[in-house]
């Protein structure tokens, strides 16, 4: 396991703390995740956690936590949260994220949104002081006139490139969507102003920023594991 691996096992393990037994669990996507779904799947096979339920937000999250067994239902099954546990690409100190470089931001997005509580867990490469700094902001589109938006990121000092998979082809997310990653090579001044005017705009469907959804982000370093939370981020 590299050390980054290790990190994200760290914080993944303690964000497990959070769970109880019976609790409706969103499953975030991503790396780090697969070690919380390790951890869950360990924890029934010595009897704990029976009555958890898991809500994924990606079809790769159903396929692995349905091989390590774990128990799911859909959003409208269960359209209330307990716990949503799940990474970041990108955390500022007032615990606003990038998401959505795994290609589930949508459905991570409505998730969150449906959570009592949001634990974010990254390793501290993860951690900046200005969003947009070493990632770029994943959007959301529908397929038709994807490509008139080009010229709108440009007028915003953005400069977007569609998410091609390792055949060349467009990457398609779960909702059959295209995928427009924007860099902003000067960063994200003002995310929610940015949330706002994007998602304004017709044809787009959702982008990756992620404000005030996380209530608490765990971050993992070689000396320590912190636990930051949105009240206190707020003062």
């Amino acid at each position: 396991m590299s050390d980054i691996d290790q990190l994200k096992r760290t914080a993944a393990l303690r964000a497990a703390e959070w769970i109880r037994d019976g609790m409706v669990l969103g499953l975030g996507t991503g790396s780090t995740v697969y070690f919380l779904l390790e951890e869950i799947a360990a924890q029934r096979s010595r009897g704990a956690w029976k009555e958890l339920v898991g809500i994924p937000t990606s079809e790769a999250t159903t396929r692995v936590a349905k091989r390590f067994g774990i128990p799911l239902a859909t959003l409208d099954e269960r359209p209330r949260i307990d716990l949503t546990i799940d990474g970041a690409d990108e955390v500022d100190d007032e615990l606003r994220l990038i998401k959505g470089l795994g290609g589930a931001l949508l459905r991570e997005k409505i998730v969150a949104q449906a959570s009592e509580t949001v634990v974010i867990v990254v390793d501290r490469s993860k951690r900046v002081k200005l969003l947009g700094t070493h990632a770029p902001l994943p959007v959301e589109v529908d397929p038709f006139g994807a490509h008139t938006h080009d010229d709108f990121f440009t007028s915003m000092g953005g400069r977007p490139v569609f998410r091609s998979g390792p055949d060349r082809g467009l990457v398609r997310t779960d909702g059959g969507h295209l995928l427009i990653d924007v860099r902003f090579p000067d960063g994200i001044r003002d995310p929610a102003a940015l949330e706002a005017r994007v998602n304004n705009r017709p044809g787009i469907v959702e982008n990756g920023l992620f404000i005030d959804l996380a209530h608490h982000v765990i971050t993992a370093s070689s000396s320590a594991v912190e636990v930051d939370s949105l009240a206190a981020a707020r003062r």
